[in-house]
Order: C-alpha cells, then sequence, then structure tokens
C-alpha cells in the first residue's frame, strides 16, 4: 500500500522555504473542524528576516523598468491559471465552499494580477504632472515606489483577499512582507511557489504564515518597514499598529476589497523635479 507524501508547509523568504526558526508550527483545519495541516508559525526572528530581505530587494525592483513590472506580474498569472485545479482544492477544503464558487475566486485573483500588471507602467503617466511654474524651469512630479510594505491579508478570504492586497503593492514598485490569513494560510503557501517558479527576483514578496496578533506590533514598530496594508487587521490591532508606527512616520492604509489604482497610489510618494532650461 502506497503512503501519501504530505507537504510540508514553510516560510518564503528572500526567494527560498525555510521553516521558522523557531520551530513552531500551529494547527489549520477544515471547514468541518478536521485537521489538514501544520504550517509554520512566523517567530519575531522571521520577520526581521523578511524584512532584510525586502529590503536588499527594493533597489532593484523599483528601478527595474514598469513595463518590465507589469510583464512579470502578467507572468504571475500565467502560472497560478495552470495550478487553478490546486487552488480550488485548497479553497474548498478551507472554507467550505462549493468548487464552483472556489472556482470563481482563483480566476478573479487571476484576473486582479492581470489589472494590477496593467497599471505598472501607466500609473506615473495617467497621476505625474508637469507643474505651471514662473521662471527658466521645468517642473514635474511623478508617483515613485514608497519602499518596503508590511501586508496584512484580509482573514476572511484565503486567495482573493491576498492578491487584492498584494498585487497594487507590487506593481507600484515596492516589496513585501506578506501575512497570510491566520485561518486560511495554504492558498497564501501556495502563492509563494508560484511567485518562486515566476520571475519575481527573491526577497520582492516574503510571506510569512502565523499567529496575526503576535506579528502585528512587530511589523508595526519595525523602523524598515515604511507602510502597512492593515486589511486583514482587527479594529484594534490596527489601532495598536498606528500607535506603533508613530516613531517613523510609518503610512498605514486599510481597505475593503476594492480595486482600484488608489491602491497602487496609496504606497507612493510623489517625487518632485525642477530642471533649468535655457531662455
Amino acid at each position: 500500500m502506497r503512503i501519501d507524501v504530505k507537504k510540508t508547509y514553510k516560510l518564503y523568504i528572500g526567494g527560498a522555504f525555510p521553516r521558522s526558526e523557531s520551530g513552531r508550527s500551529y494547527e489549520v483545519n477544515n471547514s468541518k473542524g478536521v485537521f489538514i495541516a501544520n504550517p509554520s508559525q512566523a517567530s519575531r526572528k522571521d520577520l526581521r528576516d523578511a524584512v532584510v530581505a525586502a529590503r536588499a530587494a527594493q533597489a532593484g525592483w523599483s528601478g527595474a523598468t514598469a513595463f518590465n513590472r507589469a510583464q512579470i506580474l502578467y507572468r504571475v498569472a500565467e502560472i497560478m491559471e495552470g495550478r487553478t485545479s490546486q487552488f480550488v482544492d485548497e479553497i474548498v477544503a478551507l472554507e467550505g465552499v462549493t468548487p464552483a464558487a472556489a472556482k470563481k475566486q482563483v480566476e478573479e485573483a487571476i484576473d486582479l494580477w492581470v489589472w494590477y500588471s496593467g497599471w505598472c507602467d501607466k500609473i506615473s503617466t495617467i497621476y505625474g504632472a508637469t507643474n505651471p511654474v514662473s521662471g527658466s524651469f521645468y517642473n514635474f512630479t511623478t508617483p515613485e515606489a514608497m519602499g518596503v510594505v508590511g501586508v496584512f491579508a484580509p482573514q476572511k478570504s484565503s486567495l482573493l483577499g491576498l492578491v487584492q492586497s498584494l498585487a497594487p503593492v507590487l506593481a507600484a514598485g515596492n516589496t513585501a512582507i506578506l501575512v497570510a490569513s491566520e485561518k486560511f494560510p495554504l492558498p497564501a503557501i501556495s502563492l509563494s511557489e508560484v511567485l518562486a517558479t515566476s520571475d519575481i527576483p527573491g526577497g520582492v514578496v516574503n510571506i510569512l504564515t502565523g499567529i496575526t496578533a503576535e506579528l502585528a506590533p512587530w511589523m508595526a514598530s519595525h523602523m524598515d518597514v515604511d507602510a502597512i496594508d492593515a486589511s486583514g487587521l482587527s479594529a484594534t490591532q490596527e489601532k495598536e499598529a498606528r500607535l506603533e508606527g508613530v516613531e517613523n512616520l510609518k503610512r498605514i492604509f486599510a481597505f475593503k476589497g476594492d480595486q482600484t489604482p488608489q491602491r497602487v497610489l496609496a504606497f507612493m510618494e510623489n517625487k518632485t523635479v525642477w530642471h533649468p532650461i535655457g531662455i
């Protein structure tokens, strides 16, 4: 009789798949309360390692051409398309929805990657500006990547919510540390495998699984995290994160599943350039 090869659920940091340095894991049950997996329970040290990896990759990712970033995000959609059945099975098991509903969620997540990939090389054109000034110079304003962004995936959606949060952060040219849904982490782990086989450089996306309430204060207080998407935090956790993030003026936003370029712009800063011209 053949014994099934059980999957080992690891973190995704710097393009590699380490176990938590703490050696911890936690139980995840399916919609019927039956045990199905032991994902790694990320520690503070794991989060710090993820921030280091994200910061190291940030210059290369933001410095790539917007068209190149668009191609890479589109490639993520292509790979996800080929693994649709795997994502469907995970969503059905975790959320207890029908296969048809799960497939709809996967297809919407894939379409979101395509939609945000299209914004990579359009956001600066549409939201940049040439400013009227009096003098012998031009004045330009363009949106640029903010830096390293912590992302807390919504707790109630195993796949679509995390793509809604992650894709615009990457489209803006930022690198990310994504904390997966605590209750529904498996699609995030599968997404890390997609990212690892795509053209996204190691460190651009880092995915942690674990206890949200444990990781949130460390993310918020980390001085090398520039912004946070707090969509997956409770009202109390978001309030605490805003207080912890005051010291380095961390930008913290929360969204409700909106598909909008404003989610890209939220994690960008405006850069103004003065360029002299001859008279």
